[in-house]
């Protein structure tokens, strides 16, 4: 049974910059699950117009980062594999976190249960600067 989830990116300390939905096949998945299905329907939406400004998880190549996105360098379509892969690399290395109905969730196979009142926050984490 497909369910709609509600999702939203923040960044550190807490200010909301996205809010979405994403679709899903079942209410029983993995985070890696549900990483690939925002990702893959984030990248199909931005492939259909083509904008100069991706508004994504992670970064693609060839881009800058820019206010509450991305900005292409140039106009081409994204490969939704090559973000999914940056997608769990960046949660694997810490780039972000994700909680599921506010439980922080740590491990990419977790299996999640999930409802249609389900959701889920991305907090983009920013590296320390300086020394």
């Amino acid at each position: 049974m497909a369910i709609t989830v509600h999702l939203w990116d923040e960044t550190i300390p807490g200010a909301r910059i996205r809010t979405h939905s994403v679709t899903l096949e079942s209410q029983h998945l993995t985070v890696r699950d549900l990483i690939r299905s925002r990702v893959q329907q984030e990248v199909e939406r931005y492939n259909e117009s083509l904008p100069d400004r991706f508004e994504g998880l992670v970064q693609p190549e060839g881009s800058e980062q820019i206010l509450n996105g991305f900005r292409m360098k140039t106009s081409r379509p994204l490969d939704w594999e090559a973000q999914f892969r940056r997608a769990c690399s960046s949660f694997e290395k810490n780039g972000f976190l994700v909680l599921i109905d506010d439980r922080q969730v740590t491990d990419l196979d977790a299996v999640l249960d999930l409802t249609d009142n389900s959701e889920a926050q991305f907090i983009k984490l920013s590296p320390l600067v300086g020394g």
